[in-house]
């Protein structure tokens, strides 16, 4: 072998090797100890760190089932309320709405819903003035006669705030029964 064919060897065996080990240790099951650094005296921790169970990295919320009666977006006085939806602990949503017409529409139309932060001051304005601030919406748009089921497309969200509630819309002409699925994730 040359040694040229040596020096490569060599250096694909330096590159490789420490791949091969993290590859191998990955794979393992074995408990593992952990070592807590404390930091200054604002970040010290006291006593004995321990994880319960493990942290949860992603949970569906749903709210099932709920019928609404025709309703504009834009007439947030007589929005209807479906629920809160707990988002404390994820950063992200990915939304999913369907659902089912009750009746023949002559009118075709959105169905959707809103997610308001369930905060004081957000609510008192939407409440007292009737103005959504910081919203996130998903919505069915369309919803006619061609069938009676629907479905939106998913669309997925930041989010900034522990708690959501969920306020829902009709733009059709029919009642509609509703199903929002929230895909949390860490």
């Amino acid at each position: 072998m040359s040694r040229r064919g040596i020096w490569i060897l060599a250096a694909v065996s330096c590159v490789a090797a420490p791949l091969l080990l993290a590859a191998a240790q990955a794979g393992s099951k074995e408990i593992g100890e952990v070592f807590v650094t404390n930091f200054p005296e604002t970040q010290k921790i006291d006593g004995t760190v321990t994880v319960g169970a493990p942290i949860p990295q992603a949970a569906l919320a749903s709210i099932k089932d709920v019928l609404v009666s025709p309703v504009s977006p834009q007439d947030s006085s007589h929005l209807v309320f479906a629920g809160t939806i707990v988002t404390d602990g994820f950063g992200a949503v990915v939304l999913s709405l369907t659902g089912v017409t009750r009746g023949y529409l002559t009118k075709s139309g959105p169905v959707g819903a809103i997610l308001v932060p369930e905060e004081e001051g957000i609510l008192k304005l939407l409440e007292d003035r009737g103005l959504v601030q910081f919203p996130i919406e998903v919505a069915a748009t369309g919803v006619s006669n061609s069938t009676p089921y629907f479905s939106s497309a998913q669309v997925r969200s930041l989010l900034a705030f522990p708690k959501y509630r969920v306020f829902l819309y009709n733009g059709t002409d029919r009642s509609v029964t509703v199903t929002l699925y929230a895909y949390l994730m860490g």
